[in-house]
C-alpha cells in the first residue's frame, strides 16, 4: 500500500481540486437561509437550503461590511462566492463574497428593516414632533454647496422674506461619507444653537443616490435634534428614513423653504389688518366714552350739584324729627311702665305697712318672726319693730282670746 494518505493530506488534496476548478471559484447559488448566526468576531455563519439539499456557508467580516441589509433565517437569498473545503472538518462550504435578497432589492430590504427597527424604538412617533417656528430668525440648511438645491432654497426664501438669514452647512449628499457628514452637520447646528430651524435637503435621484438619507446615523441625529428639522429629500414620491424621523416632511427643497420662511407681504397685510381693527376698536371706545360724557354733563346732578345736597339735607332733617318724636314716645311709654312697677313695689314694701300702724314681733335671739302667741312665753324677751324704731319688751301676760286683743 504505497499511496496511504493522512486525513489532513487527503483534505488538502481535495481542497486543491476545489480551489483549482474555475467553475467553483466564482459561483452563484440561490436558496433559503437557515441556522443563521452572527459571531462576535463579525463573521456570519448559516446554511443555504432548498427542498432537497443543504450546504454550509460562511461570510467573513470584511465581505459582510459590504451588504446593507441584515440576513435572517427563512430569507430567500442569492449567494455569490467560491466553494472550498474546510480542512479541519473535511466539509465543503461556500465562502460568500456577496448576498442579495432573492426577488427584492438589497437596498429596499435594508430600508424596510431599518424603518421597522427605528419605528419600534419610537423615533417616528408623532407625539415627539416639534412645531416649526412661525418666523425664524435664521434658517439652517444641510445640503451640497454646489447643487441646485441651495440655490432654489435661497431664491424661494429671498422672494418670500428678503431679510431672512440663511446659514448653509455644506455636506456631501451621496457617497460613502455622506451620511456621517449630514449627521455631523445636524449635531453641529444643535451644539452651536445658531439657527431656529434646520432643512435637510437634496435633489431627486435613484434609491442608491438617496441612500445617505436612509442611514441610521442620519435618522438618530435628526431624532436627538432640539432644533426642529424639515426633511426635503428627492421628489414628492421619494421617501427616506430621514423623512420619517424629521419633525416635518416637505415634498421638495423649494417647498421646505416655503414652509420654513413666511411670506413677508402676507405678514405685512396681516399687520395692516390688525392695525385697522385696532384703530376702529379705539374709535368705538372713544365714541362710547364721548356719549357717556355728554349724558353726564347734561344731567341735573352735574349741572346743579347743590340741589341734590339740599334734597339730602331735607331728608336728614325729616329723619331727625321723626327720630326725636319716636324717641320721646318711647321714653314716655317706658316711664309709665316704670311708675307702674314702682307702685307695685311700694305696695309690697313692709315698711309702708308699718307706717299704717302695724308692727313686727321677733325673737331677738334667733331673729324668728312671731306669727302667733303660741310662739311666745311669759318672761321672754321680744323685739317689736315699728315704722320709726324698735321696742325691746318682756312678755308679762299672754292672752289667747280675741277679746284680749
Amino acid at each position: 500500500m504505497d499511496n496511504v494518505f493522512t486525513v489532513t493530506a487527503l483534505n488538502k488534496y481535495i481542497k486543491n481540486i476545489f480551489d483549482s476548478d474555475p467553475f467553483l471559484s466564482d459561483i452563484v447559488v440561490k436558496g433559503e437561509i437557515s441556522n443563521y448566526k452572527l459571531h462576535y468576531s463579525g463573521h456570519m455563519y448559516f446554511t443555504l437550503k432548498d427542498e432537497d439539499s443543504v450546504i454550509r456557508c460562511v461570510m467573513f467580516k470584511m465581505q459582510r461590511a459590504g451588504i446593507r441589509f441584515e440576513p435572517e433565517s427563512g430569507m430567500k437569498v442569492i449567494v455569490r462566492g467560491r466553494v472550498s473545503i474546510y480542512e479541519r472538518d473535511g466539509q465543503y462550504q461556500i465562502y460568500a463574497s456577496d448576498i442579495q435578497p432573492d426577488g427584492i432589492g438589497a437596498l429596499y430590504l435594508a430600508f424596510t428593516q431599518l424603518k421597522e427597527k427605528l419605528e419600534k424604538e419610537g423615533l417616528f412617533d408623532n407625539a415627539i414632533k416639534k412645531p416649526i417656528p412661525f418666523l425664524p430668525r435664521v434658517v439652517g440648511v444641510v445640503t451640497s454647496s454646489t447643487g441646485s438645491v441651495i440655490k432654489d432654497i435661497i431664491n424661494v426664501a429671498g422672494r418670500r422674506f428678503p431679510e431672512m438669514n440663511i446659514r448653509l452647512f455644506p455636506v456631501a449628499v451621496q457617497g460613502e461619507d455622506a451620511a456621517r457628514q449630514i449627521a455631523h452637520a445636524v449635531d453641529t447646528f444643535n451644539r452651536l444653537a445658531c439657527v431656529d430651524v434646520i432643512i435637510v435637503a437634496r435633489g431627486g435621484g435613484s434609491l442608491e443616490e438617496l441612500w445617505a438619507f436612509n442611514e441610521e446615523a442620519v435618522a438618530r441625529s435628526i431624532y436627538r435634534s432640539v432644533i426642529p428639522v424639515i426633511s426635503a429629500v428627492g421628489h414628492e414620491t421619494d421617501y427616506t428614513i430621514a423623512d420619517f424621523a424629521a419633525d416635518l416632511r416637505a415634498p421638495t427643497p423649494s417647498a421646505a423653504a416655503e414652509i420654513a420662511v413666511p411670506e413677508k407681504a402676507f405678514l405685512k397685510r396681516g399687520l395692516n389688518e390688525l392695525d385697522d381693527r385696532l384703530a376702529k376698536a379705539l374709535m368705538n371706545i372713544v365714541t362710547r366714552k364721548r356719549i357717556l360724557y355728554s349724558n353726564v354733563i347734561r344731567s341735573t346732578v352735574f349741572r346743579q350739584p347743590g340741589d341734590r345736597i339740599a334734597q339730602m339735607r331735607l331728608s336728614v332733617d325729616n329723619l331727625s324729627r321723626y327720630a326725636a318724636i319716636a324717641l320721646k314716645g318711647r321714653l314716655s311709654k317706658l316711664k309709665a311702665e316704670f311708675d307702674g312697677l314702682k307702685a307695685k313695689l311700694a305696695a309690697l314694701d313692709p315698711f309702708s305697712i308699718l307706717e299704717r300702724g302695724y308692727s313686727v314681733v321677733s325673737d331677738p335671739m334667733s331673729g324668728r318672726i312671731l306669727k302667733s302667741v303660741r310662739g311666745a312665753k311669759t318672761g321672754a324677751e321680744l323685739d317689736v319693730t315699728l315704722s320709726d324704731g324698735k321696742l325691746f319688751c318682756i312678755v308679762d301676760k299672754i292672752g289667747t282670746n280675741k277679746e284680749d286683743i
